[in-house]
């Protein structure tokens, strides 16, 4: 009994030796066969991703400039055709616009600076053509005083007095109209040596007329001219309201004649608050080099200021001269 026990006992026991290794060899062998195949794989993982993004840039890049300009060689023709066409079409595209943008009408403005200083002018003088003949600023030290009568005479023996005191001479534009009424004012003018240019007959807007009709405005007034004064006019020539467009430019060029705006203006058509001190501060608080100053004969502030003007603007040392001495 007791050596059968013993027996059974000692089988238990190399049985759970037995088992016990076995258990040792698996977490032995399974933990190796990892280890062993994950580091296995992780470097040969790590250096194949480490040695594939250096092709991979280096190709990249050089592929790129490489393709960039075969592909950009061997279009060359159809590409540069293309171009080639397209500026004809968009040339001819933009020169209708262009033609129809020359019409369109733009009014004269100017922006004012401190005492001294020339003013600024609208962005379209930049656009401007020497052979358009604009004038709108002189030079040095004189002044271009010139009076607008597209409406009322105003006081004409008061204002030509003043000019006659001070040995002035002004730039006349005085509407067709006015001159067919009042056909001894023009001969006073040029009698006394001021410079009258054409300002149309009717005094209209010229934006809304056909170029047969600003045409005939202007030569209506050129024949008118001549036939009271026996001369021929002096070809400067006003837009009335300061309304012109680029096409009506380079039709009045085209015509002989200089189109003139101005580097000071007032809004003279209205009653002025302060009476002839109005125009006087306006004028002088913007007096500069080469200044074409714009006057409403009809103003009579204006005319009661006028001797007070010009004997101000001499004080300054500015000389007032006529448009043709520039």
């Amino acid at each position: 009994m007791k050596r059968s026990m013993i027996a059974v006992a000692a089988v238990t026991a190399f049985s759970l030796m037995l088992t016990a290794c076995t258990e040792q060899d698996k977490q032995t062998n399974g933990p190796t066969a990892a280890v062993s195949t994950t580091p296995t794989s992780s470097p040969s993982t790590t250096p194949a991703k480490t040695a594939a993004p250096t092709p991979e840039p280096t190709k990249a890049p050089s592929e790129k400039p490489t393709a960039s300009p075969s592909p950009s060689a061997s279009p060359s023709p159809s590409a540069s055709a293309k171009p080639t066409q397209e500026p004809k079409p968009t040339t001819a595209a933009s020169s209708a616009p262009a033609a129809s943008g020359d019409k369109k009408s733009i009014s004269w403005y100017y922006m004012k600076k401190k005492k001294g200083q020339v003013p600024d002018f609208p962005a379209e003088t930049k656009k401007m053509k020497p052979e358009q003949k604009v004038i709108y600023v002189g030079t040095g030290k004189k002044v271009y005083l010139t009076i607008d009568t597209g409406g009322p005479l105003g006081d004409v023996d008061k204002m030509l007095k003043a000019l006659k005191d001070n040995d002035v001479k002004a730039n006349f534009f005085v509407a067709g109209y006015n001159i067919k009424k009042n056909p001894d004012f023009l001969k006073r003018l040029v009698e006394d040596g001021h410079l009258v240019a054409n300002h149309t007959m009717t005094h209209t807007d010229m934006t809304k007329m056909t170029d047969k009709e600003v045409k005939k405005e202007i030569e209506d007034y050129e024949k008118l001219y001549k036939d009271i004064t026996g001369k021929e006019i002096v070809k400067y020539f006003r837009f009335p309201y300061g309304t012109y467009s680029m096409h009506l430019l380079d039709l009045i060029s085209g015509m002989g004649y200089s189109s003139v705006f101005w580097s000071t203006a007032m809004r003279d058509w209205e009653p002025r608050a302060n009476g002839a001190d109005d125009p006087y501060n306006d004028i002088m608080n913007n007096l500069h080099d080469g200044n074409v100053i714009l006057m409403h004969q009809g103003s009579e502030e204006n005319i009661d200021a006028l001797d007070r003007i010009i004997k101000g603007i001499k004080k300054e040392g500015y000389e007032l001269a006529l448009l043709s001495d520039m």
